[in-house]
């Protein structure tokens, strides 16, 4: 059996009861690290779940899809995600690998940010379309993605930004040697998504206003793990605000909020 099973948000607590009980069993355990982390790190979950876990990154997941699922039709393997397993196209990328080799596959659910993000007190049947934010580069600057930002506000519904994270990314320069030399791992934060949003409004005036300096956000850091933290407060704000290390999330409200939302957001303003 292949299993891809949900680790949850906080620690290495937060696995569900099945969860550990399969890890526990598996031939080979695998930790896909590279779509989201967990604030604890991968030595107090081996230790936790008493078992030596392989870690999966972006090349590994992508490229070596065989490697992972090679003895899955007679043996049990895990693959261990943060979050929810389909949280990311990659991992329904992976069931479908398995079943074109008839290997068995059960999916243990857990929470992810697309749930969790309820904890700020916006009510989750009033979000539209989730979209992410990618760093820019001096040569690439996307800002598709605003599209639907500005969609989600003419719905009047609110927009999950899941930020872009950078771990073991090769350096442009050494993607033409033999030996790729990685950046240090990067991982976007409230402000630096604020900034970028803001950069972008400069140039679409031809949006009417709709989302503006002064839209109302919600910067999340770190959601499900004891020290989290939530601020409310303007775009223009929020890129200067600091919520610490990883993971964040931003949330672009839409123009009009219910009175339990308003009521909740009120304990997370920027007074």
């Amino acid at each position: 059996m292949f299993f891809i099973i949900g680790l949850g948000l906080g620690d290495c607590k937060d696995i569900t009861v099945n969860g550990l009980e399969i890890v526990k069993k598996c031939e080979r355990v695998y930790l896909e690290a590279y779509t989201s982390i967990l604030t604890c790190g991968t030595a107090a979950l081996e230790e936790f779940y008493g078992r030596k876990l392989i870690v999966a990154d972006r090349e590994l997941v992508e490229q070596g899809a065989d490697a992972i699922l090679e003895g899955a039709d007679n043996t049990d393997v895990a693959f261990l995600v943060v979050g929810d397993p389909f949280g990311a196209t990659t991992h329904t990328d992976l069931v479908l690998r398995a079943q074109e080799k008839k290997i068995k596959v059960e999916v243990v659910h857990n929470a992810s940010i697309l749930n969790a993000v309820g904890c700020c007190g916006l009510q989750l049947y009033s979000f539209g379309e989730t979209v992410s934010i990618p760093y820019w580069t001096e040569t690439w600057q996307p800002d598709s993605f605003f599209e639907k930002i500005v969609s989600n506000y003419k719905n009047k519904v609110h927009t999950l930004c899941l930020l872009d994270i950078k771990v073991k990314e090769p350096t442009l320069e050494s993607l033409t040697k033999k030996k790729k030399e990685y950046m240090p791992p990067r991982f976007m934060s409230v402000s630096e998504a604020a900034e970028q949003l803001l950069q972008i409004l400069q140039k679409k005036v031809e949006d009417d206003g709709l989302v503006t300096a002064n839209s109302l956000c919600v910067g999340l850091a770190r959601i499900g793990s004891q020290n989290q933290q939530i601020v409310a407060c303007s775009l223009e704000e929020m890129s200067k605000v600091n919520l610490g290390g990883p993971l964040h999330s931003l949330i672009i409200a839409g123009p009009v909020l219910h009175p339990l939302e308003l009521e909740y957001l009120e304990q997370f303003r920027i007074k």
